[in-house]
C-alpha cells in the first residue's frame, strides 16, 4: 500500500484515477479546489478509511505525507482554461513548483499529466516524443499549450537538479463518464448537443482529425509509467493512434443517440489544431501498453453516462 496524492482528483480524470487508486489497495488524499471538479465524482468514496477529499488549490503550498504524487490539476478544455487565462498558467506553473517541492520534502515519485497540447498545431505527423512543437505564444490558447510546456521544463530541472523521482505523460484527447457537460470539449459538446435535440456545431470544415482514447485505457497506461523503473522519465504520448475526422465523429454520435440534431458548421477557432495523431510506439515498448476500447464502445458508455444526468437534471 502506497499513500499517494491525487491533485484534481475530483476531476473527470482524477476521479476515475481515485476510484483505481483505492481498488488496488492505497490509501489516496484527493485535492481539488472544485473549479472543474465536482464532489458528485468522487462521492461514492467519501466515508472510507482509505480515501481523504481536501479542498485546497495547488497555487499555494500542500504540506502532507505521502509517498507518490499524481498531477492532475489544471482545467483542460478551453471554455474552462480560457475563463481565467493567467490563473490556468499560475495552475501549471505555481502548481507544478509546489508539488515538486512536496515530492523532494518527503522524496516522493511524482507523475506529471502534461498534454499534447504541447505540440500546438503539429508540423510533424503523428507527434513522437521527441517533435518540439509549433506553438503560439501570445494566442488565446498559450496560457494552456505554454503553461503546461513550462511544468515539463521545471519537472526535467528538477530531476537534473535534485535527482527527483519524475515520470511525465503526454496526453491525447480523452473522453468517457464524468466529463463536464458545458467543458467545451468536442465528444461532450456532441453527445449533450445531441441528447438535446440542438444542432451539433461542427467547426471548419469538419475534415480536421483527433484521436479519441477512452478514459479506462489512459489510466492504465497513466498507472503503468508510474511504476516504470527509475530514471525513466518519459515523456510518454498516451493516446488512440486511430484518427478521426471531426464530421465523422459528429455522424457516429448523431446515429448511436439518433433524434433530429443536424449538422452546422462554424468558423474555426483560432490556434485550432488541424491534425493531431500520437505516436504510441514508445507506450507500447516501455509500458507494454496500448489502448483497447474502440471509439463506438467508449461511446456509449459516455451517452449512457449523460442521459443519466440529464434524468437527474444535472446537465439541463
Amino acid at each position: 500500500m502506497n499513500r499517494i496524492l491525487v491533485t484534481g482528483g475530483a476531476g473527470f480524470l482524477g476521479s476515475h484515477l481515485c476510484d483505481r487508486l483505492v481498488a488496488a489497495g492505497h490509501d489516496v488524499l484527493c485535492v481539488d479546489n472544485f473549479f472543474t471538479g465536482a464532489k458528485r465524482n468522487v462521492a461514492h468514496l467519501l466515508g472510507r478509511p482509505d480515501f481523504e477529499l481536501m479542498r485546497h488549490d495547488v497555487t499555494f503550498p500542500l504540506y502532507v505525507e505521502v509517498d507518490r504524487i499524481f498531477n492532475l490539476a489544471c482545467p483542460a478544455s478551453p471554455v474552462h482554461y480560457q475563463h481565467d487565462p493567467v490563473q490556468t498558467t499560475k495552475t501549471s506553473v505555481h502548481g507544478a513548483i509546489n508539488m515538486l517541492g512536496l515530492a523532494k520534502r518527503v522524496k516522493a515519485r511524482i507523475l506529471q499529466a502534461s498534454t499534447s497540447e504541447v505540440y500546438g498545431d503539429p508540423e510533424v505527423h503523428p507527434q513522437r516524443e521527441d517533435y518540439w512543437g509549433r506553438v503560439n505564444p501570445i494566442g488565446f490558447r498559450s496560457c494552456y499549450d505554454e503553461g503546461k510546456r513550462c511544468a515539463e521544463t521545471l519537472f526535467f530541472d528538477y530531476h537534473r537538479q535534485h535527482a527527483l523521482d519524475i515520470k511525465v505523460v503526454r496526453i491525447f484527447n480523452t473522453y468517457g463518464p464524468r466529463m463536464h457537460p458545458n467543458d467545451g470539449r468536442v465528444v461532450s459538446n456532441f453527445i449533450v448537443q445531441a441528447l438535446k435535440g440542438e444542432d451539433i456545431t461542427l467547426y471548419g470544415d469538419g475534415t480536421q482529425t483527433r484521436s479519441f482514447c477512452y478514459v479506462d485505457d489512459l489510466l492504465e497506461a497513466m498507472l503503468r509509467m508510474m511504476d516504470t523503473r527509475s530514471g525513466f522519465t518519459g515523456p510518454v504520448n498516451i493516446g488512440n493512434p486511430v484518427e478521426f475526422t471531426m464530421i465523422e465523429l459528429a455522424e457516429l454520435v448523431l446515429r448511436l443517440v439518433g433524434g433530429p440534431s443536424r449538422i452546422v458548421h462554424r468558423p474555426l477557432p483560432s490556434d485550432d489544431p488541424r491534425q493531431r495523431q500520437p505516436d504510441i510506439a514508445l507506450a507500447r515498448q516501455e509500458l507494454d501498453w496500448q489502448p483497447r476500447v474502440a471509439l463506438e464502445d467508449g461511446l456509449k458508455e459516455t451517452i449512457a453516462y449523460f442521459r443519466r444526468l440529464f434524468a437527474e437534471g444535472v446537465a439541463a
